[in-house]
């Protein structure tokens, strides 16, 4: 028995081809859409390569553009098909490639709604992706005069502006790391010759920031240095001068900046998947309408009743005649196997 069955005249068909014309033409928007939030993503990704540690990040913007094109693509030859559902002659071409087609459409879908998981999912491995690009980029903050991380020092400070953030879990990441080039180092110096002594890997280590950690709101002048010396500044106590500096850690300022964005798409993303399966739906109705329609011969002015359907048997049943003809295709692709070997052991025979 044929799964949600319904009954279709001559006009209802035309409504339907005509809604769904729409429909598709409305999807070909949103896969433009798709492909534009991805080239977006991917953009916004690119902008902080340095501070992220490998291009896993990039599977989601590359989902999405590769996604909105094959919809796209999809949806503009759906349109068409509808166009021309209610015209037998131009229908007859498109009839032998509709089962393949929807077949295709139903991949499609799961492929969508894999994507949109991945949008929600992909944050944890982008956690640790930022922790280790940032815990990089800080180590050559100070590389000002290398070639090929000249830049990083820009990177850094531009970053903590934008995002309001300091070092990767907070400003105290800085006090493990020199931040400061040798270069302006002066080395005749005792507290710098005590400081690098003191140090097992001869590193100069401050309890200090770079300016970009200062927070402009603070209503006294910025201290970046001798954070951790309340004697070195007047009315001064770090435990409480919060206002100081940056208190969040850039790496939970970016996670939050792409984890919103990666939601809202992800979102978009299924919203989209509706849409596509209301799509796939409707053409497979307006499909068995029309192959149940009686002959020209019979109804030359094609104004017959007809039913459509989603499925021609119960959910069951349909499964059972899947797999059964998996089943067929497998066999026959042993019993192919097994008569290339004979085949190839009868000369060695004679």
């Amino acid at each position: 028995m044929a799964l949600l069955k319904v009954k279709f005249n001559q006009k209802k068909r035309v409504k339907l081809a005509q809604g769904l014309w729409l429909l598709n033409w409305l999807s070909v928007l949103a896969g433009i859409i798709v492909f534009s939030l991805g080239l977006f993503l991917k953009i916004e990704l690119r902008k902080r390569s340095d501070v992220m540690n490998n291009s896993e990040s990039h599977f989601v913007p590359n989902s999405l553009i590769g996604m909105g094109a094959l919809a796209c693509v999809f949806n503009s030859l759906a349109g068409k098909i509808c166009y021309d559902a209610l015209d037998a002659a131009k229908y007859a071409k498109w009839k032998p490639w509709l089962q393949p087609y929807l077949l295709v459409c139903v991949l499609f879908h799961v492929g969508l709604l894999l994507v949109a998981l991945c949008c929600f999912l992909a944050q944890g491995s982008l956690e640790g992706t930022l922790a280790d690009g940032l815990k990089s980029g800080m180590k050559y903050y100070r590389d000002t005069d290398t070639p090929g991380r000249c830049f990083m020092k820009k990177t850094i400070d531009l970053l903590q502006i934008e995002f309001k953030c300091c070092g990767n879990n907070g400003f105290r990441d800085w006090f493990e790391i020199q931040w400061i080039s040798n270069r302006y180092l002066d080395f005749s110096s005792k507290e710098v010759k005590d400081r690098i002594k003191s140090n097992v890997d001869g590193r100069y280590l401050v309890d200090g920031v770079p300016f970009s950690c200062c927070n402009p709101s603070s209503p006294r002048p910025c201290i970046q240095h001798q954070l951790t010396n309340n004697s070195a500044h007047y009315s001064y106590d770090h435990q409480t001068e919060e206002l100081n500096l940056w208190v969040r850690g850039c790496r939970a300022a970016l996670l939050s900046y792409y984890g919103s964005l990666m939601n809202s798409m992800g979102a978009a993303m299924l919203l989209v998947w509706l849409l596509e399966v209301a799509v796939t739906v409707g053409l497979r109705y307006l499909h068995t309408a029309l192959e149940g329609m009686p002959g020209p011969e019979e109804d030359p002015a094609c104004e017959a009743e007809s039913e459509g359907w989603l499925l021609e048997k119960s959910v069951s049943e349909t499964w059972k005649a899947f797999l059964q003809r998996v089943r067929q295709l497998a066999q026959g692709n042993q019993v192919e196997a097994q008569g290339g070997g004979e085949a190839d052991q009868a000369p060695g025979a004679g």
